[in-house]
């Protein structure tokens, strides 16, 4: 097993030494590939539009009217049926997106590059909460708030990273995780001190004062704003150990609602997928769990890198948000991670675990040798096209998907006579 433990060992390194930057605000249809008005990204690996789950069907509708193809549901489920438009998942193109992941053709993004491995990430805007397209909404109101973000906020941030130059993502997430953020439903710290490093640049390229009182509003009052850029900087992190020969780390976890994928170094660009889990969690008032859909989003993307459920020692804010009933609790889902993963990052530090690095890199021999799931922090989505949020909650990873991956693994690298 020494081509193995040395390969992991090389895939932990890269991802500790991973030094994301926000270095750019950029437009889809300017830097993705084959990008054109009827290619939609979205979460987790490959589906077809028969297979989708509500949420993701009603955003996809959504995004089409968004792009300005067609002006009702009905006709953009035309354009569907009729083979007009297009699907990718997003992780296919060095994207990632919350919930159900919309990329579409004029939407900005941010640029997120890391520094110590030269690759790129990108990553959509982060819309608010409740009624957004992340969730399925796909409302007048909610492509109206798509089209700010496209026209005023963006070009708004664009200026303003002109002036003050990259932003140390790293640097941030470091001092989030020691105000108590695991940066995936509690990104309070984070995107308060984003907000202290691009306001004094966007109060002095924003010209037109009601035009800065809306971006700051927004911004400020959006605790989830920081989470995007957490996302970007995990892919640009995760992408990092992609291809390693002989690796078992995981590098890419996500989910369309449907099916929950997980991607493993060694293996390429290969899915192995199982049905998606229900979160367990907290609901707003008037739902309840059977208004929740299957987990959906590109945003476990943290977790494979190590923040988020992985994290929740360090951040006991959070605890009661997503459901869990302690911060004991919390304490012990960080402590079975650990047990997965292939080591504690140098970096990303936890005070209130005794500054213990958060868990970094899993392993899928560890999770199947130990039965131990990779637990993920998630909002929920109501499962019928158009509503929105609905809740929060914890989901497990199924375990289908790494007992799949480590058997491909084994055919792969054993003798034939040695294979599972």
């Amino acid at each position: 097993m020494g081509l193995i433990d040395n390969a992991n060992r090389e895939a932990f390194k890269r991802l500790d030494k991973s030094n994301p930057e926000l270095t750019g605000i950029v437009y889809a249809k300017d830097v993705l590939p084959e990008m054109d008005k009827y290619t939609i990204g979205h979460a987790g690996p490959p589906i077809k539009w028969e297979d989708m789950c509500g949420p993701l069907k009603g955003a996809v509708l959504g995004a089409i009217r968004y792009e300005g193809l067609c002006e009702t549901d009905v006709e953009a489920g035309v354009m569907v049926e009729s083979g007009k438009i297009k699907f990718r998942h997003n992780h296919s193109v060095d994207c990632v997106g919350p919930m159900t992941g919309m990329i579409t053709y004029s939407m900005p993004l941010f640029e997120v590059s890391n520094l110590a491995f030269g690759n790129k990430a990108y990553c959509s805007f982060n819309e608010g909460l409740g009624k957004v397209m992340r969730f399925g909404a796909n409302g007048p109101e909610v492509i109206k708030r798509l089209k700010w973000i496209e026209e005023e906020l963006a070009p708004a941030f664009k200026k303003a990273l002109d002036r003050r130059g990259p932003v140390n993502l790293k640097v941030l997430m470091t001092k989030a995780l020691a105000m108590g953020d695991e940066m995936h439903q509690r990104n309070t710290a984070a995107s308060s001190l984003f907000v202290r490093e691009i306001a004094p640049a966007l109060a002095a390229v924003t010209d037109n004062k009601e035009s800065l009182v809306r971006i700051m509003e927004f911004i400020t009052g959006n605790d989830q704003f920081f989470l995007n850029l957490a996302m970007a900087a995990c892919k640009s992190a995760a992408d990092a150990i992609k291809n390693i020969p002989y690796c078992t780390i995981v590098s890419a976890m996500s989910r369309n609602g449907t099916k929950f994928g997980v991607k493993v170094s060694g293996l390429g660009d290969a899915w192995f997928e199982a049905d998606c889990l229900m979160p367990k969690g907290l609901y707003f008032p008037g739902f309840t769990a059977e208004d929740g859909n299957p987990d959906i989003g590109d945003s476990a993307i943290c977790e494979t890198y190590g923040i988020g459920g992985f994290a929740m020692g360090g951040a006991p804010a959070v605890v009661r948000f997503v459901g869990a009933q302690s911060a004991a609790e919390a304490v012990e889902f960080t402590n079975d991670m650990m047990e997965i993963c292939e080591g504690a990052s140098s970096q990303l530090l936890m005070p209130s675990m005794d500054f213990q690095g958060v868990p970094s890199g899993i392993d899928i021999r560890k999770v199947v040798e130990t039965g131990l799931l990779p637990v993920i922090n998630t909002g929920i989505a109501h499962k019928e096209a158009g509503v929105g949020q609905v809740g929060a909650g914890i989901v497990r990873a199924p375990m289908d998907c790494f007992t799949d991956a480590l058997a491909a693994f084994a055919k792969k690298v054993l003798p034939e006579e040695e294979q599972i």
